[in-house]
């Protein structure tokens, strides 16, 4: 069983920083892929970055083209926390953003585990 926790989110103008953590728990979570999501209002979820760092798929790091060059995922293994760094922010960045784990980074859009999510505002 994985438990995933999101904090970081907040309020913050355009142009402005934020960094999302993704904390863990379960003592297999070293082996899961993990990847953001986000929802805007009226909008369906979807994916903004993932990234592997066991298995055939380690190293590798996805993002949505929306956030390219902006975003940065990373992960502290001695916290078990993944990060997401979102810098640049815009008004279209603003959603509920959530963490999820899969067991391959190629089943990342179908995660088994989903935390609960942390809200971003971004004012223009």
């Amino acid at each position: 069983q994985v438990q995933l926790v999101e904090s970081g989110g907040g309020l913050v103008q355009a142009g402005g920083s934020l960094r999302l953590s993704c904390a863990t728990s379960g003592r297999t979570f070293s082996r899961y892929a993990v990847g953001w999501f986000r929802q805007a209002p009226g909008k369906e979820r979807e994916f903004v970055a993932a990234s592997s760092w066991s298995g055939w798929d380690s190293g590798i790091t996805r993002y949505a083209d929306s956030v390219k060059g902006r975003f940065t995922i990373s992960r502290d293994n001695a916290k078990n926390t993944v990060y997401l760094q979102m810098n640049s922010l815009k008004p279209d960045d603003t959603a509920v953003y959530y963490c999820a784990a899969a067991t391959t980074l190629a089943t990342i859009q179908g995660p088994d585990y989903w935390g609960q999510g942390t809200q971003v505002t971004v004012s223009s």
